[in-house]
């Protein structure tokens, strides 16, 4: 509703004074337009400038793909087909959960404790049940994600308390699932069918560009106009993402094979131990978890962060848009670590050291430039215009990282225990983001950026430490 408010503001008359409101209140009223219109113009910019790039990016990437095998193409596109699918479920419900909750009548304290549920049950049945895709197979994780997320969307009906606690902990085991299960089934699968390695730096670049990117730009403005146009109330979105994760689920069940990772005769308990042997005496994948757990550390803090940020005097700012802003960035930086991963003089953990720089000091914005002239009601000032700025770099960088992160996983994280590790690197990052939530009151915003551009640097030394640990071993093999 918030995004929508500018509109309306734009198409305001001027015909006449209201009683009572003199020539004074008439210019105060044109100046709040024409700061209203001129501030719409800054939106445009950005959106379509982002949008440009990404394209001019994606579109000069299809030339390398004449080359590839038709079979490879089919595969590819089948799994980013059901990946933008199953990431559409989780976009539609995204710009929702809040206003449904405040729907219902819960204040912000009692809604804190729904979000600190749900990144609980990610931390402690998430790990489990997501771990369990080694074992059980990659194919049933991902319909028991489906299964996982429509029932979480279902609880949504229901103005309960507790109903919608049930509901974020069914939401946090499908969170370990997503995140970790369709990769490794992706990963697994392109090995047995002999696909060129390097193949499978475009396919995660092509999954991030149209699952993280324009997928969600399209499922934000879909579930506004459910909401708003089509007037269904908050709870629609929750019911068009169990449509699409059902058609989803649907295309799993038919299109797709089985794989494993675990020997069958391990248990949980021997399938755990195998995999903290391999974090504790591997170097790189331990650098590897580093990178994730702070980078992701950063970026979900981050997610909490950016509206305060951007108005921390109550200035009106189009949510909406600016959420598409950062879509619009982020498949830039998709498409961009897409061309850099198809240099063959240039190493993934090179690049991402200069990534993990830029984006700490994108980061350090909002702690050094100060709030400039804001106040209730009125549009983005020059700091909030600064950050702003500062913000889309940190969104290219995130674009730049999820295929990166996918590439390095796929080469240093061994398969038979693969959904174990990468849910295992997510302890951190959940642990992390249930304190801060829980202790936000405590911290000023800068103050919590601040502990974000620590984590970025966290996760600098680490690629630095890694990218030296594998020119040291190449050099070893040499």
């Amino acid at each position: 509703r918030r995004a929508a408010q500018p509109a309306a503001l734009f198409s305001e008359g001027v015909s006449a004074p209201r009683q009572g409101e003199g020539l004074t209140g008439v210019g105060c009223r044109r100046q709040r337009r024409e700061r209203a219109a001129t501030m719409e113009g800054f939106y445009w910019v950005l959106l379509l400038a982002a949008g440009a790039v990404a394209a001019a990016l994606d579109l000069s990437a299809l030339k390398s793909e004449a080359s590839l095998p038709r079979d490879f193409l089919g595969f590819r596109n089948t799994y980013i087909v059901v990946y933008s699918m199953m990431m559409s479920g989780d976009w539609l419900q995204g710009p929702y959960v809040y206003a449904l909750y405040s729907h219902y009548g819960y204040d912000v304290g009692a809604i804190g404790k729904l979000f600190i549920a749900g990144f609980g049950s990610s931390l402690l049945f998430g790990t489990v049940v997501g771990s369990l895709a080694d074992k059980w197979g990659r194919k049933r994780a991902g319909l028991l994600y489906v299964a996982a997320y429509v029932l979480s969307c279902v609880t949504k009906h229901s103005p309960n308390y507790g109903v919608l606690m049930l509901g974020r902990f069914f939401g946090g085991i499908a969170t370990s699932l997503l995140f970790s299960a369709f990769e490794s089934w992706v990963v697994a699968e392109h090995t047995r069918r002999g696909y060129d390695e390097a193949w499978i730096s475009g396919l995660f670049s092509k999954a991030i560009f149209f699952g993280n990117g324009l997928v969600a730009i399209l499922c934000g403005l879909l579930a506004n106009s459910l909401v708003y146009t089509a007037e269904l109330g908050p709870v629609a979105p929750f019911d068009a993402a169990i449509c699409v994760l059902l058609a989803g689920g649907l295309i799993i069940f038919l299109r797709w094979g089985e794989n494993y990772g675990t020997i069958s005769d391990q248990s949980i308990v021997q399938q755990y131990t195998h995999a903290l042997s391999i974090i504790r005496g591997d170097r790189r994948v331990f650098l590897l978890g580093a990178i994730q757990s702070c980078f992701e550390g950063a970026m979900y803090t981050f997610v909490f962060l950016w509206t305060p940020a951007l108005s921390p005097n109550g200035e009106e700012i189009p949510h909406g848009f600016i959420f598409a802003i950062f879509m619009a960035c982020s498949m830039c930086g998709s498409a961009l670590a897409s061309r850099l991963m198809s240099t063959p003089s240039t190493s993934v953990e090179s690049y991402m050291r200069t990534v993990m720089m830029v984006a700490a000091l994108c980061l350090a914005v909002p702690v050094l430039v100060p709030d400039m002239g804001g106040s209730p009601g009125s549009g983005l000032p020059l700091g909030g215009q600064i950050k702003l700025l500062a913000f889309l770099g940190f969104e290219v960088c995130v674009g730049i990282f999820w295929p990166s992160l996918m590439k390095l996983r796929s080469r240093y994280v061994p398969e038979e225990v693969r959904s174990t590790i990468m849910n295992l690197f997510r302890v951190p990052l959940n642990l992390f983001v249930c304190v801060v939530l829980y202790n936000a009151s405590l911290f000023p915003v800068s103050g919590m950026f601040s502990m974000c551009v620590v984590l970025l640097l966290v996760s600098l030394g680490s690629v630095t430490a890694l990218e030296k640990h594998t020119r040291q071993a190449g050099m070893s093999a040499a």
